[in-house]
């Protein structure tokens, strides 16, 4: 971020910013009225996130290609935009317009609901983007409205409108993207008031916590958890996607028919050579795992196919799934062993349960140590 700025004045770009100033100082009492500000934040930033991936999976639904879900969309954009412009964009210019002049709460509260529902129809019909300045514009809305409904309820101004806009704009971009001290930062750098930035820093601790404890996903992560990633921490996701079946797996260079005889099986496989064994049908398709003790228990018929004594038939590993589809699939076998196959069911090779766990606990404990700066 150093270097890309140092360039950037280098090439004489002027760095587009947040140019606010900070209004009346802020007192001790305000805090908490801050807080408050920050968990209104975070329920509508939960609702906001919500909103978008039930719009996805509702478009998902029509018969519609998706390549003209984005046209669809912008014509239901069209009378948002009829009624004001600022729905459109991310609201680069809105945000300095509304910060600037006062204007009327119903207009504020128009304007939010109108840019919220902009938001969910564009990012549900597959428009690229996202929503990390489209929140700050919420947030500022919101900030702005919660200081005009506290006036309007106490019968005076008890906080800025200008402070409580600019604490609102972290609050709700933190609900919604994260980074509480990126946020406060980001008030600080618009005004240079550190008591304001210090009430930024209380609303978006409040937020991030509510957020966090109650829905647990800032939009970008959420929307890699609705794609099938259910990891948390962006961290961990390059060595869980990496760390999969094909290559954990020890691999089987020939597998054993399963109309084997017991008698031959007993005869190829001699007690304590190998503790299980795979077998394949006759057309050379995973048929089951075979436990070498149980081909020499008491009361078997010699003659009989060993694939009747076949264990898991029905439960394989594809090569690319990850640890934790590993994982997950042996706890839903209750398989101590399970064979990994392709998709036209050939044998592989196989994998344990205890090599898979002890693989999983090296890796988190190496990604720690990493994060913790210990080689």
């Amino acid at each position: 971020s150093l270097t890309g700025v140092l360039v950037a004045q280098m090439l004489g770009a002027q760095p587009y910013i947040v140019n606010a100033v900070a209004g009346e100082p802020v007192l001790s009492h305000h805090y908490l009225l801050y807080a408050g500000l920050g968990a209104i934040a975070a329920l509508l930033g939960i609702v906001l996130m919500r909103a978008v991936a039930e719009m996805e999976t509702l478009t998902r639904r029509l018969p519609v290609q998706p390549s003209w879900r984005p046209v669809l969309g912008g014509f239901l954009l069209i009378p948002l935009a009829i009624l004001t412009p600022q729905v459109l964009s991310a609201g680069h210019g809105a945000l300095h317009l509304d910060l600037e002049y006062g204007l009327p709460l119903s207009f504020l509260a128009a304007i939010f609901v109108m840019k919220s529902a902009a938001s969910v129809v564009s990012l549900g019909f597959g428009f690229r983007g996202g929503l990390f300045f489209a929140s700050l514009f919420l947030g500022s809305l919101l900030g702005h409205i919660y200081a005009d409904l506290i006036a309007w309820g106490a019968g005076t101004a008890i906080i800025d409108p200008q402070n409580a806009a600019l604490v609102g704009m972290a609050a709700f971009a933190v609900a919604v993207v994260g980074g509480p001290m990126t946020m406060a930062m980001l008030v600080l750098e618009a005004t240079h008031d550190f008591s304001l930035a210090g009430a930024a820093i209380a609303a978006s601790l409040v937020t991030t916590t509510i957020v966090r404890e109650t829905f647990g996903y800032s939009f970008s992560t959420w929307r890699l958890h609705l794609r099938g990633e259910t990891i948390k921490s962006a961290r961990d996701v390059g060595w869980i996607r990496t760390l999969t079946a094909g290559r954990m797996m020890r691999r089987v260079e020939r597998a054993s028919p399963a109309a084997m005889s017991i008698a031959e099986f007993r005869r190829t496989f001699p007690l304590g050579s190998t503790s299980r064994v795979v077998l394949i049908d006759e057309q050379d398709h995973y048929a089951g795992i075979v436990q070498t003790a149980r081909a020499y228990a008491d009361g078997l018929d010699p003659a009989a196919a060993i694939g009747t004594l076949a264990i898991h038939r029905n439960h394989a590993l594809l090569p690319d799934a990850d640890i934790k589809a590993v994982m997950s699939a042996l706890d839903a076998a209750d398989a101590d062993e399970l064979a990994v196959i392709d998709t036209h069911r050939a044998v592989l090779g196989l994998l344990s349960e205890p090599y898979v766990r002890r693989r999983y606990a090296e890796e988190l404990d190496k990604a720690q140590r990493e994060l913790f700066g210990e080689h």
